[in-house]
């Protein structure tokens, strides 16, 4: 079959890769049509599924619409490697539930699809998609441009995002793109430096099914690097020539770039290099950096979705009023939940995209000696541990996270440089780079360079388990070598110090096996960019953070009718000004009762603070909430907040946002309404009352204009949490706002807890889901009988523990379990269904015990400590709950 690659891009001329005979073909028999339900009253989804022949092979298809008749933009979604359309499916009725014709497909090699994996082959996988995009322009749901040009947009995560990249590149009818996770130079990604990526190779092409599964020449290829371990220039140029830089200059559409910062595949590199090039073209580029990558850690999925879904909105609806979000966010975790890895996030941004480089600070490095001399192995063995490719759960990035030191360098096999202390927290935003001088007893050395974090224990810490690989060709000669470091956001403490590493292995890569002495000094400072224009987004919340909703409803009558029964009461407490919350010997002890509700609570609560409230059912929280927001009278002892003693109708309760028991809104009005009369009741003025603000957390859309008694559930607590975030209030206190949640709106309610605490405020979450309450919050306060049983941060409470859960991929056989319990610093190795429960003893380390697990081949797919709050909280109070 005649196929004609494109030529020079012109403006909207339709670029595509056309044969002589019909280029899509439905096979007779192939379609089926299902309806997909939905949860509440928006429309089904319809669901057509095909296969499709085009040129030759055969693609398995799905087309999702969803509404009324009549033409909307088109969004097609790609799969990740090793996976099929049917992974992108939800992503995919969630679109055409908002108005998109979705067209997903399985690409070739996977699923039901047929033919050789090409690895986004222009004439193979990227002619794919030209012909699915002359398919979409014949549907009658699809807005066209002109004849045979719909409008459409391609998204996709990894394999996916690449896609996107080289249909944007290859085709003039594509609209926006939205690439996550993925690469703009596959030669880089594997041959980094011309140091070839082993492990993550051969992971590759294991996923695919082995080499027989892939295009002649990239299985020839692959096995022709992985013996010699060196790749070679018809490598790099075959890997290019499938890259999305290769058309570099043809991306012309409007772009979000969301990469990975727990990725030592497709590094942040890759997606700062796609960004200059698609800039440079005069295209609009955001750039997202989320928490997860291939190595593991949370891939923000609903976050991540909601902003892409905004990014089409504005590019292909043409919905100037979208929120797309800042030019540039980058997720940064605040400690890691002990019971499932998942991290705490905050997020942060700034009006420009930085790039690696930007705010440079200098750091003066010193070692033990000034010029360091180490070797490289015989076979390269023992290799230095980093990041373990493939592990997928982020059993290293967890315990990174945690500020515990996974990383292991041999004695010998490095050298290694220190900073002094730094004198204030320091954050590293970007690629730090150090010029160094490199000799060697062969010609050509292997370095593998990464700055750790260092804390003034000596526990050292390598942020997101990346390292950057280095070839010196001429090292026999000695030359000076400028490094650029992985590209990380990393906060390094006060009186921490940054230490630079130079080893000669590592596990992912491959290094020379003939041993060599390497010997290097330093040739300058170690320059830390540290991007200060990037800061924590202020007041208001951007609604891409917030689609899905924290629940809650503000108790606006008995409020409004305590507002008119004002008392004189207490002088305010200076000293106490600052403080949300300051209680002192509560007690309370209802009518007819025979024991106190409260007795003797004394606690106090800071800025910034999310503090979790528990207690088994009858221990006093929901009485003491409801003493501190004046509803109900204390018998004895005193509540402040910000100084002022609490009363019913004190003046400080309008700094008070509150979610107790249920929502009370009028059924016959609208949504927006409900919000702007409860507003006007309180009396204050209308511009206090942020009321955009708080629309844009509920996320509700169009529903606003709608009656609430039309509403579901979830959109009804979407709209009490608006209601209680109404004058974005200094201190918010929810009692049980998960209750009647499903697990995404749980999710966006502890994001949004957190951003709102983060920004100075103050939040008190009563709650049963301890799981939640140990992700949401900052500091406990447990209470049981009503009493306080303790009060302080949650890693104090929870505590890190000893034991570590080895997750494994498969059980562990007896004999290994033994070798396992009886290595130096292990007290105990006990299976269990997971994996296995490691007890370390007192000269025991996680490190040392990654290295070992590594050494006896388990099959390891995560690592995190055992010690959950649960564990804490019924040790607590006795079992009781």
């Amino acid at each position: 079959m005649d196929l004609r690659l494109p030529g020079p891009r012109g403006p909207r001329r339709p670029r595509r890769i056309v044969s002589a005979v019909a280029a899509v073909v439905v096979l007779a028999g192939a379609g089926t049509w299902t309806a997909v339900a939905s949860d509440d009253d928006t429309p089904a989804v319809h669901r057509a599924d095909r296969v499709m022949a085009v040129d030759g092979v055969r693609l398995d298809t799905s087309y999702f619409t969803s509404g009324t008749a009549g033409r909307r933009p088109a969004v097609l979604l790609g799969h990740g490697f090793g996976g099929t359309k049917d992974d992108v499916r939800q992503q995919a009725e969630d679109l055409a539930r908002d108005g998109y014709a979705v067209l997903t497909w399985s690409a070739r090699g996977f699923g039901r699809s047929t033919g050789k994996i090409g690895l986004n082959d222009p004439k193979g996988e990227v002619a794919d998609v030209s012909r699915l995009i002359d398919w979409l322009a014949k549907q009658p749901q699809v807005q066209l441009d002109k004849a045979g040009d719909p409008r459409v947009g391609v998204a996709g995560a990894s394999y996916g995002g690449a896609i996107s990249l080289l249909a944007a590149g290859y085709d003039d009818r594509v609209d926006a793109i939205a690439p996550a996770i993925t690469y703009w130079n596959l030669a880089d990604a594997l041959f980094p430096d011309g140091v070839f990526k082993k492990l993550w190779a051969g992971i590759f092409f294991n996923t695919g099914g082995g080499a027989a599964r892939f295009e002649p020449a990239l299985a020839a290829m692959y096995e022709r690097v992985a013996e010699s371990g060196t790749p070679d220039t018809a490598a790099r140029e075959l890997l290019e020539a499938r890259s999305p830089s290769a058309v570099a200059d043809r991306i012309k559409v409007p772009t979000l770039l969301l990469q990975g910062q727990t990725d030592s595949l497709f590094t942040l590199a890759q997606s700062d290099a796609a960004e200059k090039a698609i800039r440079a073209n005069g295209a609009p580029v955001d750039v997202d950096w989320i928490a997860g990558g291939h190595d593991g850690g949370d891939l923000e999925g609903d976050r991540v979705q909601s902003r892409v879904r905004s990014w089409f909105d504005r590019y292909l609806k043409g919905d100037k009023a979208a929120d797309t979000g800042p030019a540039f966010r980058v997720t940064r975790t605040g400690g890691v939940d002990s019971t499932d890895g998942a991290a705490r996030l905050r997020g942060a941004s700034a009006d420009t995209y930085p790039g690696l480089e930007n705010g440079e600070r200098a750091f003066t490095l010193t070692g033990r000696r000034e010029e360091q001399s180490f070797t490289n192995p015989p076979g390269a063995s023992p290799p230095a541990v980093s990041a373990l490719p493939g592990l997928g759960g982020g059993g290293l990035s967890q315990l990174s996270s945690l500020g515990v030191g996974v990383s292991l360098d041999f004695p010998g096999q490095y050298a290694s440089f220190d900073s002094a202390p730094v004198t204030d927290d320091l954050r590293v935003t970007g690629s730090p780079t150090v010029t160094v001088h490199v000799r060697s007893t062969s010609d050509t050395a292997v370095l593998f360079a990464k700055v750790y974090d260092v804390s003034g224990s000596g526990g050292q810490v390598l942020p997101s388990q990346l390292v950057t690989p280095v070839r010196v060709e001429g090292a026999k000669a000695g030359k000076d070598v400028t490094i650029t470091l992985p590209a990380i956001d990393h906060k390094v403490q006060d009186g921490h110090r940054l230490r630079l590493v130079l080893a000669s292995t590592d596990l992912g890569y491959a290094s020379p096996m003939t041993p060599a002495t390497y010997t290097v000094s330093m040739k300058g400072a170690l320059k830390v960019p540290t991007a200060p224009a990037v800061t924590t987004a202020a007041a208001p919340l951007p609604s891409w953070v917030w689609w899905l909703p924290l629940t809650g409803a503000a108790i606006a009558l008995a409020l409004l009718l305590t507002a008119r029964r004002r008392t004189a009461g207490p002088a305010p407490d200076p000293a106490l000004a600052e403080v949300p919350l300051q209680i002192t010997d509560l007690s309370k002890k209802y009518a007819n009762g025979d024991r106190y509700s409260v007795r003797d609570l004394s606690f106090r609560v800071e800025k910034g603070q999310v503090l979790g409230l528990l207690g088994p059912n009858g221990a006093g929280k929901t009485t003491t909430l409801r003493m501190l927001m004046g509803l109900i009278t204390p018998d004895g002892g005193e509540i402040r907040v910000f100084g002022h003693a609490v009363r019913p109708g004190a003046p400080v309760l309008s700094r008070v946002g509150s979610f107790v028991e249920g929502a009370g809104f009028l059924p016959h009005l609208s949504g927006r309404e409900n919000l702007e009369l409860y507003w006007r009741a309180t009396g204050r003025p209308a511009e206090d009352a942020h009321l955009e603000e708080a629309l844009e957390i509920a996320g509700l859309g169009d529903a606003l204009a709608r009656a609430v008694r039309t509403y579901s559930q979830g959109m009804r607590q979407r709209l009490a949490i608006a209601q209680a975030m109404l004058g974005l209030p200094d201190l918010l206190i929810l009692d049980e706002p998960t209750n009647g949640l499903d697990p995404p709106q749980i999710r966006e309610m502890r994001e949004v807890m957190i951003r709102y605490a983060a920004e100075g405020r103050t939040v008190i979450v009563s709650s049963h889901l301890l799981s939640e309450v140990e992700q949401s919050c900052t500091h406990l306060v447990v209470m049981d009988r009503g009493r306080l049983v303790q009060a302080g941060p949650v890693a104090e409470i929870v505590g890190s523990g000893d034991t570590l859960l080895v997750g494994t991929a498969a059980p562990v056989e007896e004999p290994v379990v033994e070798k396992i319990a009886a290595l130096p610093g292990v007290a105990s190795a006990v299976p269990v269904d997971e994996g296995l429960l490691v007890r370390l003893g007192a000269d025991g380390s996680a490190q040392r015990l990654v290295a070992e697990l590594v050494r006896l081949d388990v099959p390891v797919q995560a690592v995190g400590p055992h010690r959950r709050l649960e564990d804490a909280f019924l040790t607590l109070i006795g079992g009781s709950a």
